[in-house]
């Protein structure tokens, strides 16, 4: 039988070059394996037209680099080897770091709350790879399946994609650029929807604003205060019972009126649609999608039936263009209310109490021919987000042709910038967090996603005032700019933090309507060329390889943004490393330690706009500002795209798009209009030219836009002291600002603080980080080798835990523990850290983490509740105790996991999912270790343990995780007889099963 399986394992075995074909345009080639494997392929759901992938175009180009292909029990592995020192970007939403080397994540959309850098799977899936060569040079790589695919960079210079037979994969270039590659890109998978100019103002949401009359609180205390606003979010609390399409009696009485109020005041209102629609005969929506057959079904054919917010829900099968038109036309009654835009949340899709956090793969979508056809769920699971997007933006079309829709998904594939914006998901409030958002916006931008940005503040648990000052300092430069928090927590409106924070966030949101103009044009650019919006600072020079690594700077066409995302560590503080060539910083006379410093590249002209209270306030005829920063060779260029802000007249020629030029002859700078296109007649308006000279100094003139307007350049001794006096203002106004307080937690507030910086421990084959504050926790088991993120954890919760009770969360999960003993790796020595709780009753528990020096693949805790003031009265002995370990193990792959072990007594036992929670004891006590083995990747976590002090064993199945507890016996403790438990873990390769 052994023989026999492994001959039809060698028999489904193939391998070599991939085979190409020309398509779309020079430079861009269709790769598949041979000799049949075109012909096999699914229709390209990424592409805005399928048959452009399809159709072959003459061209004299052959690829420089050319995939190799193995196809191993029905998955496809491509890789491709490029030049040494290449740099990686790109791979869509992903956390952690902006250059990619060393990552492997999947693309399957997962709901990922509370994600940290090691998550593996988040909402969205983009199987794609910037590759940028040392030459400044770019490859673009796109393995075009919408199943789940596996994006390996763990190798140096090498890409590597993992996912089920039989696929294409795409390469763009390489070209001169990376810039050149997206452009690429956008002709095959389509550029950014044009968004509606309101839409890039400020917004503020909260899960939830629980009425009206909180919403219209909010709105009016932006107004109040002077604190620039254009949207207020509704999220789902709005809903009867959180059915979709409803609005709650008593809360939400009059939405129409409620919006009215709020456009009066110059606000729009954006609300939410999540897919899951409550299964409730009498529902009006339930009904009407049973009478026409929409929903999801199961393998046999009846309707799936998934929880989710409002219970028990059934599901629209987005796949079909029946269904499509059923939900757009749900859309387009809804926003007779008043919608001004629609938020997809929970579209992966989500689904509670399910292993996988999804529906079953093994659920049916009967999907159109063009799509697929007939389909089971894990080839359409990562393309319901969008789906869902295009059917909710294409509503939105129907209730109003003129207007441009609004909607932002959670979930989505590499396209998806065609309906909808994206933000980075339910994110933590810490200055991790914060550091992270900045890759995260610029790798959604190289994945062909422009219009995306974070939860400023974070989502999950409570911001301090300088992390949320900092926050809203660094995001008022992200393309999407929205402030969200969730439930429980305190509030997160700008003003929420203390006079200090407050002014911060005043004046960073002015910045971002000084902007609006230049970040409108870069969105006409993005949506007609194709180009990037923000971008990483390396783009200003791809050859220097300094700079592919900068984390904290980018681009914002040739703005330059440096942000300080440390605690502590203001612009004051901050060492800017900047691009070659001229780059002179600027501000409004707004410098502040919390804000970003600002340069402008030698060359540009920027148009800028009044700082008003929200986009309905801005005319045609405002005073227009050009910024002016000339090249070495006293030249500058850019320009201005105007139309009504909300439509499609450009489309016809309704707008206007200016030309400015700006150059410096014989000590004259000479400002004007080289070219206009559009049908629009320039307003009659001033026009401010600033020129700038370096650290903040300028010269300026007033007249009016469209006439030559000249500044007189003095000699270049007052050129330098004028730039010198301007240096020492700059210095004056960072020392005398009124800086935000260093506060390191919210105090007597609601939600977990989350802002400190947890003890990092790294030894080359694991980083440990541990978080004392919160029950000496480990937040993060990373094993470099394999890439893998063992540990499931939401910082306040799961990841590694020590109980002192056999209740769960009893005492010790929780607590404050104290380092007292803390060693970094020395020669001959461990890398370790000694952590103390008090537990109560003259109780300790007591760890130690620590990575042996002789045996580097493995980790250890030794484990102890001790005795530290038990009284005599009591004997000396405690109260009854029981160390309870409880870590929490996220699933990549959790129907392919199982547990494995021997017990005691020699039976063998593999415990899978649905088992639910088992417990073992006495001879069916594991013998002193067992294993996680995960089938697809085939690796297993190995959890030794002294069988002497471990008395019951528990496994819990989760959602996408799996405990796997140790329980030392039930009793007292006495300073002569403590409870202990030392156990280790280790990750081994299992062989193909």
């Amino acid at each position: 039988m052994a023989d026999h399986e492994q001959k039809a394992v060698t028999a489904d075995v193939s391998s070599g070059d991939m085979i190409f074909q020309p398509i779309l345009e020079d430079g861009v080639f269709r790769f598949d394996c041979p000799p049949n494997d075109r012909d096999a392929a699914y229709p390209s759901l990424s592409f805005v037209n399928s048959k452009d992938r399809e159709t072959p175009i003459m061209s004299h180009k052959a690829p420089l680099y050319t995939p190799t292909f193995e196809c191993l029990l029905e998955k496809q592995i491509v890789k491709i080897e490029l030049p040494s020192g290449t740099s990686f970007y790109g791979t869509g939403e992903v956390s952690g770091q902006l250059e990619r080397t060393g990552n492997r994540v999947f693309a399957w959309n997962t709901d990922a709350w509370g994600y940290g850098p090691g998550t593996t799977s988040l909402y969205q899936s983009h199987p794609w790879v910037i590759a940028v060569l040392l030459n400044g040079e770019a490859l673009g790589v796109l393995a075009d399946t919408t199943q789940r695919c596996e994006i390996d960079l763990r190798k140096e210079s090498r890409i590597q994609f993992v996912a089920p037979s039989s696929h294409p994969v795409i390469t763009f270039g390489p070209f001169p650029s990376p810039t050149a590659v997206l452009i690429a890109l956008s002709h095959a998978i389509g550029s950014v929807f044009m968004p509606p100019k309101w839409s890039l103002g400020y917004q503020q949401c909260r899960f939830s604003y629980d009425s009206d009359k909180r919403v219209l609180e909010i709105a009016r205390t932006f107004r109040e205060k002077g604190i620039p606003c254009d949207v207020i979010w509704m999220d789902i609390d709005y809903m009867d019972g959180f059915r979709c399409f409803t609005f709650d009696k008593d809360r939400f009485p009059n939405p129409k009126s409620l919006v009215d109020d709020l456009h009066q005041n110059g606000f729009k209102a954006i609300w939410m649609l999540d897919p899951g629609i409550k299964h409730e005969e009498g529902y009006f929506i339930y009904d009407s999608g049973s009478k026409s057959d929409v929903w999801t079904q199961k393998a046999d054919g009846s309707p799936f039936v998934g929880e989710v917010w409002p219970g028990p829900c059934v599901f629209p099968d987005f796949t079909q263009s029946k269904v499509r038109s059923w939900w757009a036309s749900l859309v387009k009654d809804f926003t007779s209310n008043g919608v001004d835009g629609i938020w997809n949340d929970m579209n992966e899709p989500a689904v509670f109490k399910a292993v996988t956090k999804t529906m079953p793969e093994s659920n049916i979508h009967r999907g159109d021919d063009e799509l697929g056809g007939c389909q089971n769920h894990s080839y359409y699971h990562n393309v319901y987000g969008m789906l869902m997007a295009r059917s909710t933006y294409e509503g939105m079309k129907l209730a109003n042709e003129n207007k441009c829709p609004f909607v932002l998904t959670r979930a989505g594939l590499i396209g998806s910038q065609r309906y909808a914006a994206t933000w980075t998901g339910d994110n933590l409030s810490n200055w991790e967090h914060l550091h992270m958002s900045i890759s995260m916006v610029l790798q959604l931008g190289l994945s062909g996603q422009p219009l995306s940005g974070p939860d400023i503040g974070g989502f999950v648990g409570n911001a301090t005032p300088q992390l949320f000052g900092r926050w809203m300092g660094v995001s008022v430069m992200f393309p999407f700019c929205r402030g969200h928090s969730e439930a429980d927590t305190i509030d997160h409106e700008p003003w929420s933090f203390g006079e200090e924070c407050e002014e911060v966030c005043r004046l960073a949101l002015k910045r971002r309507y000084r902007f609006l103009p230049h970040i409108y044009t870069l969105f006409f650019k993005a949506h007609t060329i194709g180009t990037p919006v923000a971008m990483p600072t390396f783009f200003a020079d791809p050859k220097d390889p300094n700079l592919r690594k900068l984390e904290n700077s980018f681009l914002l066409g040739p703005i330059l943004v440096y942000a300080s995302t440390m605690p502590g560590q203001g612009l004051d503080k901050l060492d800017c490393t900047l691009p070659k060539g001229t780059w002179l910083r600027f501000d409004f006379d707004d410098s502040h330690p919390d804000l970003p410093a600002l340069y402008l590249r030698g060359g540009s002209v920027i148009p800028l706009g009044l700082p008003h209270q929200h986009v309905g306030e801005s005319k045609p005829s405002d005073d227009l500002t050009l910024l002016v920063a000339l090249d070495e060779h006293g030249k500058a260029e850019g320009f201005l795209f105007e139309d009504d802000g909300d439509g499609y007249e450009f489309t016809k020629g309704g707008y206007l798009l200016t030309h400015y030029v700006a150059e410096l002859q014989s000590s004259v700078v000479t400002v004007r209009v080289s070219k206009t296109e559009g049908l629009w007649k320039r307003p009659k308006r001033r026009m401010h030219v600033q020129l700038l000279l370096g650290e903040g100094a300028m010269l300026d003139t007033w007249g009016m836009d469209g006439e030559v307007l000249q500044i007189m350049m003095p000699s270049e001794q007052e050129v330098y002291k004028l730039v010198s006096t301007s240096e020492k203002y700059y210095k004056t106004c960072l020392e005398n600002a009124n800086r935000i307080p260093e506060i390191e937690q919210v105090s007597g507030q609601k939600g977990v603080e989350l802002s400190r910086t947890p003890i990092e421990l790294n030894n080359g084959y694991w980083i440990l980080k541990v978080v004392p504050w919160i029950g000496g926790r480990i937040i993060s088991m990373m094993h470099l080798p394999s890439g893998m993120q063992w540990l499931h954890s939401r910082i306040d919760i799961d990841g590694y835990e020590e109980y002192s009770g056999t209740e769960y969360r009893s005492a010790g999960c929780s607590e404050e523990y104290n380092v007292i003993e803390r060693k970094l790796e020395h020669a001959g020595e461990e890398e370790s850290i000694m952590l103390e709780g008090d537990i109560g009753g003259g109780l300790a528990l007591q760890r130690k983490i620590y990575i042996p020096k002789n045996d580097p693949k493995v980790f250890r805790i030794d484990s102890s509740i001790v005795a530290r003031k038990v009284g005599a009265g009591s004997g000396g002995f405690s109260r009854l105790v029981c160390l309870r370990v409880h870590p929490t193990f996220g699933l990549l792959h959790p129907t392919e996991s199982f547990v494995s072990f021997t017990s005691i007594d020699g039976s063998k036992h593999e415990v899978w999912p649905e088992s639910g929670e088992q417990f073992y004891e006495g001879n069916l006590l594991p013998n002193g270790e067992w294993i996680i083995i995960d089938k697809c990747l085939s690796l297993g976590l190995v959890n030794r343990f002294n069988v002497k002090e471990v008395f019951k064993c528990l496994i819990h199945w989760g959602t996408g995780t799996v405990n796997l507890e140790l329980w030392s016996e039930d009793r007292p403790v006495s300073n002569q007889s403590p409870l202990r438990i030392s156990h280790e873990y280790e990750v081994i390769e299992i062989p193909k099963l």
